[in-house]
């Protein structure tokens, strides 16, 4: 274990589980672990069930409080400037939740927080696939869409903490899909794992090419976005053709991004990304015909590399960087 105040106690928390790790000041995790989000009644256990589990840990390595430079989390959702957060609906908090407060009231260690694609976007931009880059914009796919802006090496989250809101980007206005959000032609409702999805439902009604995708559709098998990005790489018809439409949604957003934020790098992420230089080549092709030309060669679409580090990653940074 590192030197006494060396660790950053580092929080991704998410709808399923929440990952936990002590990092030193290098970025390097000595000890990490999980615990279930249990969401029941509004979300109120999480958070004492997260401080609960970092003392049970802490008593475990035979740490106190003096061995921690503080805590950063990740979180879904909207971070209000009091530290409380609202609008993370997979956690059942809909409305303001004071986790700052809760921390604060329990654990007397400096405490950051910042929302889950925010974290991933600072743990690239230190130790991933933004290394040595000042400026970079985080497009995590996964169920929904998640974006995270780090401009001169630092964090933009917007007058009131809702910057980097890119799955929400009104994207398509000709389908009826209707996003989480509450409204229709969202990013996130035709480029995300479930937009993928959204995509083959509408493909599939009237499609007559030769396809297994098809035939394993009109079955009614139950088919994720990674089957539908194996069968496109296998070279599958329908396959290709909802693909086409999900990278071109992509790339649009992408110059969009490229256009207003002009950063070195646009990284993608979360668990679509697994597709990797499949996609990222899809991207890329659209994109140089919608960004505006001198920005063809400024700004580059790569590969997030971390992983599911890069929120944990991204947590200590927060806490390295304020001390």
């Amino acid at each position: 274990m590192a030197s006494k105040n060396k660790l950053s106690l580092a929080i991704d928390l998410g709808g399923t589980s929440a990952k936990m790790a002590l990092i030193d000041t290098e970025g390097a995790i000595h000890h990490r672990w999980s615990l279930p989000t249990d969401i029941r009644d509004q979300g109120r256990y999480i958070v004492s069930n997260l401080i609960q589990s970092i003392h049970e840990q802490l008593t475990i390595l035979d740490l106190d409080l003096l061995d921690i430079k503080g805590i950063g989390m990740g979180t879904p959702g909207i971070v209000l400037a009091d530290g409380s957060v609202k609008g993370a609906y997979n956690l059942n908090w809909a409305t303001a939740f004071p986790v700052k407060e809760s921390f604060n009231l329990s654990l007397p260690l400096p405490f950051y927080l910042t929302n889950d694609a925010n974290a991933a976007a600072l743990g690239e931009q230190w130790l991933g696939a933004g290394a040595g880059h000042q400026s970079l914009v985080m497009i995590t796919l996964g169920t929904g869409i998640g974006g995270g802006i780090v401009s001169g090496g630092r964090l933009i989250e917007g007058s009131w903490g809702s910057a980097g809101e890119i799955g929400h980007l009104t994207i398509d206005t000709s389908r009826t899909y209707r996003c989480t959000c509450g409204k229709y032609g969202c990013l996130e409702s035709v480029a995300s794992a479930t937009g993928l999805v959204n995509l083959l439902d509408h493909y599939a009604q009237e499609s007559i090419v030769s396809s297994e995708l098809l035939k394993d559709y009109r079955s009614g098998a139950m088919i994720d976005a990674k089957q539908i990005i194996n069968a496109a790489k296998s070279g599958d018809l329908l396959a290709l053709q909802i693909f086409d439409e999900f990278s071109h949604y992509l790339a649009l957003a992408c110059s969009h991004i490229a256009n207003i934020l002009n950063p070195e790098l646009i990284l993608i992420g979360g668990g679509v990304s697994m597709a990797g230089e499949f996609l990222i080549h899809a991207i890329k092709e659209k994109y140089l015909n919608y960004v505006y030309p001198p920005i063809k060669e400024q700004t580059q679409i790569a590969l997030a590399n971390l992983g599911n580090d890069a929120g944990l990653i991204g947590a200590a940074a927060l806490v390295i960087r304020n001390n």
